[in-house]
């Protein structure tokens, strides 16, 4: 037998083909974006590539390879003793380093010598994000949106939720980026991907849709919090038809005190968070807001927040850069309940034209 090297190309189109995909870069390389569905076998650690990079640079390359190829060799028997043993012959992994290179290399040539059908991707990592990158636009430019507008709080989220429950396309991008999409919209203790991770991210799910069925996605501006959407991405999604999901206010901050009980439980969070305003809003304004919520009169302050900051904002943006909004279908559900966005999912659902069968 012998290891195969794929073109990234073709492993992206590939990857289900695999029985597993394996990353043989250190834990942070991983944390910072990987294949799909990888599994991190670190060659070495990030404590051991910093080791051997010092001496490389300190004393001699020649050093550096020897103590490397050590550490290597014992990490991954340890690998294949934890993670292989109990592998069919039938196991085919797909293994890849950064540039599909030593790191990879050592550990494919061990997995073929054992007897398993192996495959490296050819430039590894690098090659991959290359062919992500290369390949997005046109993934993106296949597929038809339906843009859910609303102004903060009229429950967009929501009929997302509801609309996946029902079976519709969903690309949630603000579940993908962990981040509800404004100054408050961090829920403690998430981290947000990385820029490399969200684009990977947004990429796989679009692989999953049906490009003869509607996708539907909130009406998000060009960043996620720290993360940016992709540009192809926000371009369709700006020149796409648009619902106009309506709530009275009243509704409106119901939703809100349900949806970030996070600051009501932790008043003195929310007053951290506030901070950010203050530059827009002023010294004066912010304070107010921050003595209401510490005497618990959240309703006060999320009203507030949304007549006086959300809502000018977001109706100035949404009509400059959604140039469908305009005659965007309107869709008013009876309250802000999960039940209410549940039957206007079905209602909306129910306004779809049939997809286009092909000619017999």
């Amino acid at each position: 037998m012998s290891v195969r090297r794929i073109p990234a190309a073709e492993a992206v189109e590939r990857l289900r083909d695999f029985s597993a995909v394996i990353d043989a870069r250190s834990e942070s390389e991983y944390a910072e974006d990987h294949l799909p569905g990888a599994v991190n076998w670190p060659s070495l650690d990030d404590e051991e590539r910093a080791r051997i990079g010092t001496i490389y640079k300190q004393v001699s390359p020649f050093e550096a390879r020897k103590l490397g190829a050590g550490l290597v060799t014992a990490n991954i028997a340890r690998h294949i003793a934890r993670e292989v043993v109990d592998k069919p012959r039938e196991w085919q992994p797909l293994v890849y380093c950064w540039r599909g290179g030593k790191r990879s290399g050592v550990l494919a040539d061990l997995l073929d010598q054992i007897g398993f059908r192996v495959s490296v991707v050819d430039g590894g990592y690098k090659a991959f994000r290359t062919a992500l990158l290369a390949s997005l636009p046109d993934l993106t430019r296949s597929l038809r949106y339906r843009v859910v507008c609303g102004l903060t709080g009229s429950g967009k989220t929501r009929l997302l939720q509801a609309l996946a429950a029902a079976g519709a396309q969903v690309l949630d991008l603000e579940a993908l980026a962990a981040h509800r999409g404004s100054v408050l919209g961090l829920r403690p203790g998430d981290k947000q991907p990385t820029q490399k991770h969200f684009d990977t991210l947004v990429w796989e799910k679009l692989r999953t849709f049906d490009p003869s069925r509607p996708v539907y996605v909130e009406s998000e501006s060009k960043k996620v919090g720290n993360v940016a959407v992709p540009e192809a991405l926000i371009l369709a999604m700006r020149a796409s038809p648009c619902i106009r999901l309506d709530l009275p206010i009243e509704q409106r901050v119901a939703l809100l005190i349900e949806d970030y009980d996070w600051f009501v439980q932790d008043p003195e969070h929310f007053c951290s968070r506030l901070e950010a305003l203050r530059e827009l809003r002023g010294h004066a304004v912010v304070e107010q807001w921050q003595a209401q919520a510490r005497a618990g009169q959240f309703a006060q302050v999320f009203r507030e927040l949304l007549e006086r900051h959300y809502d000018p904002g977001y109706s100035t943006s949404i009509r400059r850069n959604f140039r469908e909004y305009g005659g965007a279908q309107v869709l008013v559900p009876r309250d802000h309940s999960a039940g209410a966005m549940a039957e206007a999912a079905a209602q909306l659902l129910a306004r779809e034209p049939a997809a286009p069968t092909a000619a017999a």
